[in-house]
């Protein structure tokens, strides 16, 4: 099959050093997703809430609810999903000698500040099987605790975040937490550093929007961009060993600016189907910067300084940060909460 004949995320997985990873639970979507080319499984409380509540008679034949307390109920649903994908991705993560082929499993958002009951519940986790890698707020007790699970050989993701401070954040402390499991003669697993980057984007926009600024809907279509090609910049300048890994897409611009990077992409399905059936461009622009111009426009806006600034926060800040609330409290409600209602 010759490049012209393969789709974009065929194309994407076989001819660029870009990396992606399926974004949902549901298992028919990822049959879908590893046949064009994933190489991972992002979740999240939400995606598990949805992939469950699709198709209830699925997955009743899979766990037991019965007498089970709320917590416990919501764990074993996020579980059997998680499970689910493993068991598909498992060949992947053989093949690449455990760099890939991790699904990820989040921690209950209501633990966002609790590092002992997020430790906790990431050694549970962890214990599903070997190529589960658990997602962590990029909150001070987030970054505390995978500091503590990477040190004791746990791949780790961090999540809920939105900001080039985050992630340095999250590469820095992986580095502590493996030269930590080096030194106990551990082998320590990867560690993968999200930018939420539609997230970033939509809060912005709610921002400006409040503001009245003269920020234009261009602008903002490219701000999470310039936070990531910023992250990947420093990323590479400091040879982290942390993987930024980019999610929550809004559409066919963003993997078009990310293109060409040594980075793993979370593609949800419904843009997975916008990038095979658009003439989306294949042109590598990852190394092309946003201008000048845009930046400067962006600059009036001190949220979208926070985010793009290296220092633009210090760890304490990052949990009060107004898309780390928002995001946290809808994986929460319409998440967490969801699946501890879910009754069969």
């Amino acid at each position: 099959m010759g490049m012209e004949e393969k789709n974009y995320l065929e194309w994407l997985s076989s001819e660029t050093g870009t990396v992606w990873w399926h974004d949902s639970g549901d298992p028919g979507e990822l049959e879908q997703g590893r046949a064009w080319g994933a190489k991972g499984v992002t979740t999240n409380p939400v995606l598990t809430y949805r992939a469950i509540k699709s198709n209830p008679a699925h997955w009743c034949k899979k766990v037991d609810l019965a007498g089970l307390e709320a917590g416990a109920k919501a764990e074993g649903l996020m579980r059997s999903v998680v499970s689910n994908a493993t068991s598909m991705f498992e060949p992947v993560f053989h093949e690449t000698g455990g760099a890939l082929g991790y699904v990820c499993a989040q921690i209950d958002p209501a633990l966002s500040a609790d590092r002992e009951a997020m430790v906790e519940m990431a050694r549970r986790f962890s214990s599903w099987s070997p190529n589960v890698s658990v997602k962590f707020p990029a909150t001070a007790a987030g970054l505390d605790a995978l500091e503590e699970c990477v040190s004791v050989g746990i791949c780790a993701t961090s999540t809920v975040s939105f900001t080039v401070a985050q992630v340095i954040a999250a590469a820095e402390r992986y580095r502590r937490g493996k030269r930590r499991a080096e030194e106990a003669g551990i082998k320590a697993a990867p560690c993968f550093a999200v930018i939420m980057i539609g997230r970033i984007d939509d809060y912005l926009r709610d921002v400006i929007q409040d503001r009245r600024a003269d920020v234009s809907e261009t602008d903002i279509r490219q701000a999470g961009l310039a936070i990531v090609k910023r992250s990947y910049n420093i990323f590479k300048e400091q040879s982290f060993e942390a993987k930024l890994l980019i999610a929550a897409l809004r559409g066919a611009h963003h993997m078009e600016g990310v293109c060409g990077a040594d980075v793993i992409m979370s593609i949800h399905p419904k843009i997975q189907k916008v990038l095979v059936s658009s003439d989306v461009s294949r042109r590598e622009n990852i190394d092309t910067p946003v201008s000048r111009d845009t930046l400067r426009r962006l600059q009036t806006i001190p949220e979208f300084i926070k985010a793009y600034e290296p220092e633009g926060m210090h760890e304490q800040d990052f949990i009060t940060f107004g898309v780390t609330q928002k995001t946290l409290s809808q994986f929460s409600a319409a998440g967490w909460v969801a699946l501890e209602g879910l009754n069969f």
